[in-house]
């Protein structure tokens, strides 16, 4: 079992949760979306445009063309930027993912599982409540654990009257 991480970096892991429960909830947002957007363009055959002629939002068919899909709609083609949205998102999730998984000394397949709530639909939020959880319970006992200790230390008389060597 790989040590607990130190009080010191506490204010650390702190962030890094605060910045792995942001991630976590826009990339499961832009993952949502994208399911959708997959079963609107390759269930019902249309995808959303703002802008260009058909007006301020709009759906456009899309064909099969002889490289597969073709999108007929111009102007800003709301389905592509959420996908691009949703995959350039998903670096800056595993980067919050790591930072949260090396601090606190976590076994790799907790990682995995961590990373796999950007390609899962509904995990992500899943994840993070329970990343939250065992995290904020894993401080508030290593906090109490320590301050326990201090009140112990501080009452002891038995190693008060232990003579310290250069002491007398």
């Amino acid at each position: 079992m790989p040590p607990a991480p130190k009080l010191a970096l506490f204010p650390a892991i702190r962030r890094a949760l605060r910045f792995y429960q942001v991630c976590s909830a826009i990339t499961g947002t832009f993952l949502l979306l994208l399911c959708a957007e997959m079963i609107v363009k390759y269930g019902f055959g249309y995808e959303l445009f703002l802008g260009g002629s058909g007006g301020i939002a709009w759906w456009a068919p899309v064909i099969e063309g002889p490289q597969g899909h073709v999108s007929t709609g111009d102007g800003l083609n709301v389905s592509m930027t959420v996908l691009i949205v949703h995959g350039w998102f998903y670096v800056v999730y595993l980067f919050s993912c790591f930072r949260i998984w090396s601090l606190m000394r976590w076994p790799f397949w907790r990682f995995l599982l961590l990373a796999s709530g950007g390609i899962v639909p509904f995990l992500s939020f899943i994840m993070e409540a329970i990343v939250a959880r065992d995290v904020k319970r894993h401080l508030a006992e290593r906090e109490a654990d320590v301050a326990l200790g201090d009140q112990l230390a501080g009452h002891s008389t038995l190693t008060s009257s232990i003579p310290i060597e250069g002491q007398r």
